[in-house]
Parts: C-alpha cells; sequence; structure tokens
C-alpha cells in the first residue's frame, strides 16, 4: 500500500514536472531586418530622429486627412484622445494630460505618432508628413509658431511646458528626494 502511494505521488509530481521543460521552444530570435524595421527609439535629445522635416502648414494638411477622424479638427479629441489643452490642470483634482500640457520632450511626440499612427494604419506617414503633424500639434498648443518648421536639427531643441515637472519614477528603482 505504501508503496502504491509513493507510485501515485510520484506520478503525479512528475507529469507537471515533464511539461515545464526550461526551454520552451517556441517561436524564433528575430532576424536583423525584423528588428530594423521595428525601428529605433528617438532620443529626448534627438538622436535617432531621420532626416526630414515638416511645416505647421504642412501639418494641418496631414492631420486633416489622417488625424481629424479620431482626433477632432484642432485636436480636441473625439474618439481619439484630447491632444491640446490641459496647461496648468496636472496638479488639480481633474488633470488634463494632453501633448502641451503632460508630454515632456517634443522629440516623444515624433517618435509616438511615427509609431503608433495613424492608429489603423501605423508606419503608414513618410517622416516629412510625421515632422509636418508633430509641428502641427505642437503649434496648436501654442508651444511653437506657425512659421516654425520641424527637423532633426529643430525638433530636440523645442522646450516642452512640462519638461521641468516632469518625474520618470522607475517602479523598479527607489526615487531619491
Amino acid at each position: 500500500m505504501w508503496t502504491r502511494s509513493v507510485i501515485v505521488w510520484w506520478l503525479a509530481a512528475a507529469v507537471p514536472l515533464a511539461a515545464q521543460s526550461p526551454t520552451y521552444e517556441v517561436g524564433r530570435p528575430p532576424t536583423p531586418e525584423e528588428i530594423r524595421t521595428l525601428g529605433s527609439a528617438i532620443a529626448p535629445d534627438g538622436e535617432g530622429l531621420p532626416d526630414g522635416s515638416g511645416s505647421v502648414a504642412a501639418g494641418r494638411e496631414v492631420f486633416a486627412a489622417q488625424c481629424s477622424r479620431c482626433h477632432g479638427p484642432k485636436g480636441e479629441g473625439n474618439v481619439g484622445p484630447i491632444l491640446v489643452g490641459g496647461q496648468g490642470t496636472l496638479r488639480s483634482p481633474r488633470p488634463l494630460k494632453t501633448v502641451g500640457s503632460y508630454w515632456p520632450y517634443a522629440t516623444t511626440v515624433f517618435d509616438y505618432v511615427r509609431r503608433a499612427m495613424p492608429f489603423l494604419q501605423p508606419h503608414s506617414l513618410t517622416n516629412d508628413e510625421v515632422y509636418a503633424v508633430t509641428a502641427y500639434v505642437l503649434n496648436l498648443n501654442g508651444i511653437i509658431g506657425e512659421q516654425d518648421v520641424m527637423n532633426a536639427a529643430t525638433l530636440p531643441r523645442v522646450k516642452m511646458p512640462n519638461r521641468d515637472n516632469f518625474i520618470l519614477v522607475h517602479p523598479w528603482k527607489p526615487r531619491t528626494p
């Protein structure tokens, strides 16, 4: 009887252990070309920004054609989030986190638009179109002027309203005072 119990216990323990191999052998490592198509991250200082440029006027046209369906004609929001306004609300009971109130770096706007927009066709805009949309959204928020042109040299120099107030806290690192 005792032997039978040991055998049953051993089988009960062995089946889950056998199912949990140390390597899953699912998938494969990505090829260099697949990694390249993911694109590179754009650093706050502009490292990684591609060639190209875009004006506010060109951005207005691209935004109307590609973005206004979700974000409204002036970035006021629709089915997509509000992109404009919110300055001075972050410490209020109902903060409005927009490009103009929350985002600390203009290069992050470019990176996000390039990777994720338009929602139904991400990665479909040219670099010039992404610079132009970024310029338009920054202009809507009163951050750059109507005549400003964004490119790899000018975009990192844009001072976002929340840059000095943005605190990045990593959950794995203790916050230092």
